[in-house]
């Protein structure tokens, strides 16, 4: 109806004036109600195709939409494992921080292996301990196999060097049996060696390994046992928390509740533009809003993101082939608005729904130096015709509480 009542003003008006005051003819008398299409017909037709030209533009240039809200993520709030639960400490609808327990599911099962762990590295500390012994054993008796085997060969030193002076005073014999002893106590002192060296091994390499595998079987089972206290991964607060001692929970049942994070839906509103003006939406297009949770008020925004692809067009894989006449609803092309100002969405309620403008501006295209006069005037006029959706916008933003409250049968 205002791009009617404006191009009329440059169609009909002047139509009826010519007609009026050049031709001499009278409303009333030439001009009648009957003759009206016949008499103003250039200005009636010049009037209709200039709305349509001008609507043309507008809804082009100037894109709006109603399907504009402010989107949010939930939390769900679950276990890591299953179990039955044994304390609640959230209730319904409460502001909760980080790390703060929600729930508690029975641990007794944790525990025990938990304390089963520690008792394992206390077993192999004891072992350690008598490694140690083993080793200063063995040392005492590498030291004893030593003493025996420097005996066995001073006795062999001496009575061989006997014979040698004066052969025949000692049997030869003896001197074998010697020579038998002393390597009779070399083997025992080498035997003695290797269990020391067999247990200076054990406190060098298999204890340490064993007690690494004994700790990290401990700390999974702390793990384990913390994964049985439920806790808030952010700040926020919980909702539909309905969870009672003795409820069993897990991740193939329904959440216990949901974590809204803190300041969610605050700082971004998503709006879906009809897919021709794909090639007009841009970032960095200055953008208004007005909420149905905050009536009466213009909240002027700036485009940050274009998503470069439609979500009516997703193909999930299945066992037939998709028919694209399936495909009955328009796609829309989804751009992210962030307040211009900041705090410039305070008011408004995450997942409110919300009628979105958005406005071409040319200016720096007009500024160029190679755009020329007839173009620029073009272009200023294509800015310009954005007035014109700003006050619908601000009309629509009147109307909204009444259209809500009065004419939806509330």
């Amino acid at each position: 109806m205002l791009e009617l009542m404006i191009c009329s003003l440059v169609t009909i008006v002047p139509d009826y004036l010519y007609r009026r005051y050049w031709q001499g003819r009278r409303f009333g008398k030439e001009i009648t109600f009957f003759s009206v299409w016949y008499e103003l017909r250039w200005g009636i037709t010049g009037c209709l195709m200039l709305t349509v030209a001008l609507i043309t533009m507008i809804f082009y240039y100037h894109p709006s939409t109603a399907s504009a809200a402010i989107y949010y993520r939930t939390i769900p709030i679950l276990p890591e494992g299953a179990g039955r639960v044994a304390e609640v400490n959230a209730s319904f609808s409460q502001a909760v921080k980080k790390d703060d327990v929600l729930f508690r599911l029975d641990s007794s099962k944790q525990k025990a292996a938990l304390e089963t762990a520690k008792r394992k590295v206390a077993e192999v500390d004891a072992a350690l301990i008598g490694a140690r012994s083993d080793v200063a054993k063995a040392e005492a008796q590498v030291g004893e196999a030593k003493a025996s085997l420097q005996q066995a060969k001073d006795e062999l030193d001496t009575k061989s060097e006997l014979q040698r002076r004066n052969p025949g005073i000692v049997p030869q014999w003896d001197i074998e049996k010697l020579q038998v002893v002393v390597n009779q106590r070399q083997s025992g002192l080498d035997a003695v060696n290797a269990a020391k060296e067999s247990a200076a091994l054990r406190i060098s390499t298999l204890l340490p390994a064993e007690r690494a595998s004994a700790e990290a079987a401990q700390e999974q089972a702390q793990v384990d046992l913390d994964k049985t206290y439920v806790r808030a991964g952010v700040d926020g607060r919980v909702e539909q928390f309905t969870l009672r001692t003795g409820d069993v929970v897990n991740q193939m049942m329904r959440p216990a509740g949901i974590l809204i994070p803190e300041g969610a839906g605050r700082s971004v509103l998503q709006a879906g533009f009809g897919q021709i003006e794909a090639q007009v939406m841009k970032p960095g297009m200055i953008a208004e809003a007005t909420c149905i949770s905050k009536p009466w008020v213009i909240i002027p925004l700036v485009v940050t993101n274009v998503q470069d692809y439609i979500a009516a067009g997703q193909i999930r894989a299945g066992e037939s082939l998709v028919d694209t006449q399936s495909l009955r609803q328009p796609g829309t092309i989804l751009a992210f608005l962030e307040p211009l100002y900041k705090g410039g969405l305070e008011g408004v309620t995450p997942g409110s729904s919300c009628i979105a403008n958005a406005y071409t501006s040319n200016h720096d295209l007009i500024a160029a130096p190679e755009t020329g006069a007839l173009k620029g005037f073009a272009l200023h006029a294509v800015d310009a015709t954005g007035l014109v959706h700003a006050l619908l916008l601000r009309i629509q933003a009147l109307l909204l509480p009444v259209k809500t409250l009065v004419l939806s049968g509330h």
